[in-house]
């Protein structure tokens, strides 16, 4: 039996928790086991930049857990059990919650795929015992579904949502299917009272459900959104321009394309080759990992770098 896990960054029976758990009860209903998280509820603290994560895995001397002492052992179990998953946020000044961050910067490269599977590749080959690896259950092909909901009724004030809700998905190379954006809920007391946005979110647990019934990795991986997006790959609008001015890039991807104008509409031609290092597959992901591992110095670098510090440490830290 297939699992499916849904995770609200909103508030208790509010309209994210309500959106993600319609979606779970039609993954229910097509035989799937179902887990609702909800992120308040569990105490993540920020991640702290020690990077133990990261060294460890380079190193060989670690699996890419963290010393972080919290309840992320929780959202973890829970990750790696499931098939899929289907995170909403509502949105706070254009983007997802601070809480939602909190949970990707602590997800980020310690659950990035490509440095999971080379430490464990080498550990194995290493001989290193099992519970000294990273878990198998990392490498699991996974589908996902984004839920942005936002109160605006301009639709642009939720600019930010879906491209950096890509940001919990992206490091364990989990394959989106679908996103939706609710905006304009301002005007509705809540989602149980606009059957648009209830059916629409019936339909995302059914495309769940078919991804995960799939008997081929293209019908797995199949685009199930409504809306196509400028970008093929993550199927998000936002772009930005190149360092050089003379291309648009994907800033979620981080891949270019040719930008023209065809019939009085913008168009975006991003080639295969592109498409194929995003950063939401795994030549992208590696691209990155690859380029830490050859390029990131360690300490000792600077010899007298204690010294120099000596002037910042404490330098306007006093009350006013």
């Amino acid at each position: 039996m297939k699992k499916v896990l849904g995770i609200s960054f909103g508030r208790k029976m509010g309209n994210t928790d309500v959106m993600v758990k319609t979606a779970l009860m039609e993954c229910e209903k097509a035989g799937c086991q179902v887990k609702f998280l909800r992120g308040d509820d569990l105490d993540i603290k920020p991640c702290t930049g020690c990077i133990s994560c990261v060294v460890g895995m380079t190193t060989g001397r670690g699996k890419g857990g963290c010393p972080v002492k919290d309840d992320f052992h929780i959202l973890d179990e829970a990750l790696m059990e499931c098939d899929a998953v289907i995170v909403g946020s509502p949105t706070y000044v254009l983007s997802p919650t601070g809480k939602f961050k909190v949970v990707c910067d602590r997800i980020g490269p310690s659950h990035d795929i490509t440095f999971r599977k080379a430490t464990y590749e080498e550990g194995l080959a290493a001989g290193k015992p099992a519970d000294q690896l990273p878990d198998p259950r990392s490498f699991k092909k996974r589908v996902g579904a984004l839920i942005s909901v936002g109160g605006a009724m301009t639709k642009n004030w939720l600019a930010f949502m879906l491209p950096t809700m890509y940001e919990f998905t992206m490091s364990m190379g989990i394959d989106v299917v679908d996103m939706h954006e609710y905006h304009g809920a301002m005007a509705c007391e809540h989602v149980l009272g606009n059957g648009t946005q209830m059916e629409r979110m019936r339909t995302m647990g059914k495309n769940i459900a078919e991804a995960l019934a799939a008997e081929t990795e293209e019908e797995r991986t199949r685009w199930r959104g409504e809306e196509q997006g400028v970008c093929p790959v993550c199927h998000c609008n936002m772009l930005t321009v190149s360092e050089d001015g003379a291309h648009v890039e994907c800033p979620v991807c981080g891949i270019s394309g040719e930008a023209s104008m065809q019939d009085g509409k913008l168009k975006v031609n991003f080639s295969e080759a592109q498409q194929k290092r995003s950063r939401l597959h795994w030549d992208g992901k590696l691209e990155h990992s690859t380029e830490i591992k050859t390029q990131a110095v360690g300490p000792g670098q600077i010899p007298d770098l204690a010294e120099r510090k000596k002037a910042y440490q404490g330098y306007a830290e006093q009350d006013w």
